[in-house]
């Protein structure tokens, strides 16, 4: 079985197949440098070498120190905030100061990722701003949420994916 991961295509085989077959399983997933292992009750897992996860995290670290030393530079900066767009259209309704502060945010995330390990900033950061452009998006909801809040309790939140 196979399924496409971050635009590449990945290999799969069942939680059963792993507790089957362990070292089958481990010889295919050192040879195709990554496996996903699926599982009907958890989240799926993904089982690769050391030798991989440490070329992943050297290309995650190097990624973002390269964008952090591109936002100390004025053209730098203004290149990534051009990109920005086209990685992630829903900028679009964001205004120039949130893109500014969402790039920073991106950027400090990533490089939080790749020196600290802390890989969910990155996510959060995404998932924060991409709430906000779509609150931006709809008026009503762009409206209700500038309305000033007098301290009465609103009741509960819902919060959409």
């Amino acid at each position: 079985m196979s399924t496409t991961h971050l635009g590449a295509e990945s290999e799969s085989v069942s939680f059963t197949d792993l507790s089957r077959n362990p070292k089958g399983v481990a010889a295919r997933a050192a040879a195709l440098g990554r496996l996903r292992v699926t599982h009907r009750d958890a989240p799926d897992m993904v089982l690769t070498t050391a030798a991989q996860a440490e070329h992943d995290e050297e290309n995650l670290t190097t990624a973002s120190r390269l964008f952090l030393a591109l936002m100390k530079h004025d053209d730098g900066a203004k290149s990534l905030l051009l990109a920005l767009p086209e990685v992630f259209p829903w900028v679009r309704h964001l205004d120039r100061e949130e893109v500014r502060a969402f790039t920073v945010e991106l950027v400090e995330a990533l490089s939080d990722a790749a020196e600290l390990g802390a890989g969910q900033a990155v996510h959060r950061a995404i998932v924060s701003w991409r709430a906000t452009a779509r609150i931006n998006a709809d008026p009503e909801q762009l409206r209700e949420s500038l309305r000033p809040l007098d301290g009465d309790d609103f009741g509960p939140v819902e919060v959409r994916a």
